[in-house]
């Protein structure tokens, strides 16, 4: 299992479509994979779950991920909050 703290550098935060895209990203993946952010945990493949976060720009999240390609889930993850992708 790894977990990292990330940082959301999208413009606009996690809105609707980031949002969806970032499922769509953890979706891709084996690995089982959370995002926690202020005490709330939800799974990152779960649309609901992540749009109930509201998540802005800035803001400080936790990406667990555990599995046969967790090091790739993460990595992954981190290039779409960075606003790289």
């Amino acid at each position: 299992m790894l977990e990292k703290s990330m940082k959301i550098q999208l413009k606009n935060g996690l809105e609707a479509r980031p949002v969806a895209v970032l499922v769509q990203i953890a979706s891709q993946h084996e690995s089982t994979i959370y995002i926690e952010a202020a005490g709330k945990r939800v799974n990152a493949k779960s649309i609901m779950g992540m749009m109930s976060l509201g998540l802005n720009s800035g803001e400080e999240i936790d990406v667990t991920a555990d599995g046969t390609d967790e090091e790739e889930a993460i990595l992954s993850i981190e290039k779409f909050l960075s606003g790289e992708e």
